[in-house]
């Protein structure tokens, strides 16, 4: 096959006129082209006045190697061939190797496993996607956390609840093959395609039970509250995980994949001996618009066209003082979550369905920290840093999960907000206005105040004095990085830190892309050609 790329569309064009268009880029008549499928779709708003839609096009014809050589054209390819396979079956008798978790490193690591004979034992400390489903729910219309069922703990990880992004900046071969597997397991074909695919949580909570009952008729087992609380080591090696404080599993591989909140799991692994590093991260806040504003400064007069939908932005700066603010996990027509998972302590994060036809956008608008901003150079200092701004958002929101939340106008004035104005706040279970400046740093603040006039350069309304901003956001990566060597391994033989929590991560691909990368290792399986 060749691959097309530059082939446009306008809006009002019907992607009918794709074979058409194909042929007419080739120089050949429609007759000549066997089949044809999308390889890639983005939208291109470069020019407000001319918004349209750029394709490349894997397309079979006759005499394809003749076509080539008389175009000579850079944007006409031969398609690479890339197939994933597996070549290898684990041998009889082998211990089976535990996964510490199920978000997207776990899950995706149990995959490879099963489906090469391993039987793999996936631990998840927190309840099955329905059962947590029911809790997290009930936190955000009661306040009443469960601190094992929530968020950020349960099958599949933290992203479950959120706009279930599939970017990313990793340039790796398996990230087909990790969409493909989501396809399989219910998410819209368009994700193989779409420039940013997403999902939204409502298709994540499919899918996640999707992949589990794949890797169960794979010969693998899914346990839900079942707590690693200790390793059983020795001479250095890994020889099994102690469950709820109470049952032992006997084994010599464990994967962790951890997400990024497992706080007391870091705590069992540091006194276990096990090498941890400082890692930085970002803080900040939830900040919403109307989903009509960004829609309006995206696409101009197309910006209620039906095949645009809800638009995003993305926007990061460096400034004077040495620090950098950007916007993270923009959530188009979504809305803003309780992520809490500590009691007595407030987190926040955005989550969008499907549809993404919710009334505000939300985004978080972050500032870096270093381990040079924490106190202390313990392993886990970061760990204490985001504590100390949970605690203190808990106080500012009311001490009953309540975020505290300011008008964007009143933020720059420094100025308490007394009310809320034209833009509500989505978060639940509510919002306390009030100063932000009493649960973030100086230096955070300040950075986020030159971030706001930044951005509103780039997306006029972006300071929108009646925008809304709710805190705190601490959980934009993990603070900590379990070593590893070349082997995958930790400085525990047999004990292989994966995805986000471990610091190799960030976001669902990715972390996936991971989780597959350690579990081909240790299967010595894969075959890339």
């Amino acid at each position: 096959m060749l691959r097309v790329q530059e082939i446009k569309l306008a809006l009002d064009e019907d992607e009918e006129l794709l074979s058409a268009k194909l042929a007419k880029k080739l120089k050949i008549s429609q007759e000549s082209i066997i089949s044809y499928r999308i390889y890639k779709k983005s939208i291109d708003a470069r020019k407000k006045s001319d918004i349209h839609f750029v394709y490349a096009i894997d397309v079979e014809l006759k005499n394809e190697e003749k076509i080539l050589k008389k175009l000579s054209n850079k944007r006409i390819v031969k398609v690479p061939e890339v197939s994933y396979k597996y070549e290898k079956i684990a041998p009889q008798n082998i211990k089976r190797p535990v996964i510490v978790g199920t978000g997207p490193s776990g899950l995706f690591a149990g995959l490879v496993l099963a489906s090469t004979g391993y039987r793999p034992i996936l631990l998840e400390r927190g309840k099955s996607v329905d059962e947590r489903t029911v809790d997290v729910s009930t936190f955000w219309n009661e306040g009443k956390l469960n601190t094992e069922s929530n968020v950020q703990f349960g099958e599949g990880g933290a992203g479950t609840f959120s706009d279930g992004k599939l970017t990313t900046l990793v340039k790796d071969p398996r990230s087909r093959k990790v969409l493909e597997e989501m396809v399989e397991a219910g998410a819209p074909e368009d994700i193989l395609y779409i420039n940013k695919p997403h999902i939204g949580t409502d298709i994540l909570r499919v899918m996640v039970k999707n992949i589990r009952n794949k890797i169960i008729s794979l010969g693998g087992e899914v346990r839900f509250n079942s707590k690693v609380t200790d390793l059983i080591i020795k001479d250095k090696q890994v020889t099994g995980v102690k469950i709820n404080d109470d049952e032992i599993i006997s084994c010599d591989k464990v994967l962790l994949a951890l997400g990024h909140s497992a706080r007391d799991t870091f705590e069992m692994l540091y006194k276990n001996g096990v090498e941890i590093t400082q890692k930085g991260f970002s803080i900040g806040v939830r900040i919403e618009h109307p989903q009509s504003l960004i829609n309006e400064k995206q696409y101009g007069e197309f910006a209620k066209h039906e095949k645009l939908g809800a638009a995003d932005y993305k926007l990061s700066a460096h400034f004077d003082n040495g620090r950098s603010a950007y916007t993270f996990c923009m959530c188009p027509g979504g809305m803003v979550v309780a992520a809490a998972s500590e009691e007595n302590m407030v987190v926040t994060n955005g989550m969008s369905l499907y549809a993404r036809d919710k009334e505000n956008a939300n985004s978080a608008l972050l500032v870096g920290v270093t381990p040079e901003d924490y106190e202390g150079d313990h392993p886990l200092a970061g760990v204490e840093f985001q504590r100390k701004w949970e605690r203190l958002a808990f106080v500012a929101g009311g001490k009953n999960y309540k975020a505290p939340a300011q008008k964007v106008g009143d933020f720059l004035d420094d100025r308490p907000s007394e009310n809320i104005g034209d833009i509500k706040p989505t978060y639940k279970p509510g919002v306390n206005m009030t100063d932000l400046r009493e649960c973030l740093p100086e230096y955070v603040t300040d950075t986020l105040k030159k971030a706001l006039i930044a951005f509103d350069k780039n997306i006029n309304g972006f300071a929108n004095p009646e925008a809304i901003m709710t805190g705190v956001e601490t959980r934009s990566s993990s603070p900590i990085r379990i070593q590893r060597d070349e082997s995958f391994q930790s400085n525990i033989k047999g004990l292989y830190p994966i995805g986000e929590g471990a610091g190799y991560a960030g976001g669902i691909m990715s972390a996936a892309i991971d989780g597959m990368k350690v579990a081909e290792y240790i299967s010595n399986v894969f075959s890339l050609s």
